[in-house]
């Protein structure tokens, strides 16, 4: 890797892990999550990085790809388990990384299942490694802590405006021939459940966060706008609070853009038995030592 790429990754992942400390920290029941994202949005570009991707608030069985509307009215309550993940990058160069947060001490255990096996899967991020024995430490630290991996959730690696490049780093073991390469930047993402849980998630109908795929011309002016926006993140996700238009005139430009297939949708993602979910990430170069760009002493 050319060191000033290597440099912007860094770069990216210091912020990003810096403001996921401040996600954490600003995370507390009674508070919107609409102020949360906010404030994490704009605290990204204050330290001098952009947004890979809307702020992820994602609520109990919820696993990922919610986000604050526009109005969103929704309070964040300590029963709650959160998972916050963040992305921020430097000319398109990406710090990837998420942490939960609870209140219950039910939950607490849940958590640190996550972490520990992200933890050791971090161990493995060395040339060479098989990324199956990253998947099968990840599967087994869950499993042996007494939780279950999701395991239609999956880490992924980085590229240039690419959020999900290859490989897929999935939470359960499997057979594969891929390798590790030296420098090779990815994010490795446990997801865990309670026994109860279904170890699987589901796509719901509710779709907040969007992608330009296809640019074409369009008649419709919310569209339009729509289209302005999304070409301005180079092939990054947005979410559906950043567009000026709002109610008919929002659902009938998005649409047409939807019928046309010039966006891609994320749909929310859900526990397929509505049990919760926490979640760890981190973005590591790897290495003979790897590296994790967006470690900080918090996390």
């Amino acid at each position: 890797m050319d060191q000033e790429i290597k440099d912007k990754y860094i770069r990216a992942g210091k912020i990003a892990g810096e403001v996921r400390d401040y996600a954490k920290k600003i995370t507390k029941p009674g508070k919107k999550i609409l102020d949360i994202a906010e404030a994490v949005e704009a605290l990204i570009k204050a330290k001098g990085a952009e947004i890979a991707f809307p702020i992820n608030i994602s609520i109990n069985d919820i696993a990922a790809h919610d986000t604050a509307d526009r109005d969103d009215e929704r309070i964040i309550s300590e029963n709650d388990v959160v998972k916050l993940d963040v992305g921020t990058h430097i000319d398109g160069y990406i710090g990837d990384t998420a942490c939960t947060v609870a209140w219950l001490p039910e939950h607490q255990e849940l958590i640190k299942a996550t972490e520990r096996a992200l933890e050791e899967a971090i161990k493995l991020c060395t040339p060479g490694t098989n990324l199956g024995d990253i998947s099968a430490i990840i599967e087994k630290t869950i499993t042996d802590l007494g939780f279950k991996p999701i395991a239609n959730l999956t880490g992924h690696g980085l590229g240039k405006y690419n959020l999900h490049a290859e490989p897929t780093i999935p939470n359960v073991g499997f057979k594969t021939s891929y390798t590790l390469q030296e420098e090779q930047p990815i994010a490795i993402e446990p997801f865990a459940t309670i026994k109860d849980g279904a170890g699987l998630i589901k796509e719901s109908t509710e779709k907040k966060i969007f992608m330009l795929i296809n640019p074409k011309p369009v008649r419709n002016q919310n569209a339009r706008q729509i289209i302005k926006i999304a070409e301005k993140r180079n092939g990054l996700p947005f979410p559906l609070r950043w567009v000026p238009a709002s109610g008919v005139g929002l659902r009938i430009g998005l649409k047409e853009l939807m019928d046309k297939n010039i966006l891609y949708d994320y749909p929310v993602l859900k526990e397929v038995n509505t049990t919760p979910i926490a979640q760890s990430e981190q973005t590591i170069i790897v290495g003979e030592k790897p590296m994790v760009t967006t470690k900080t002493d918090n996390f």
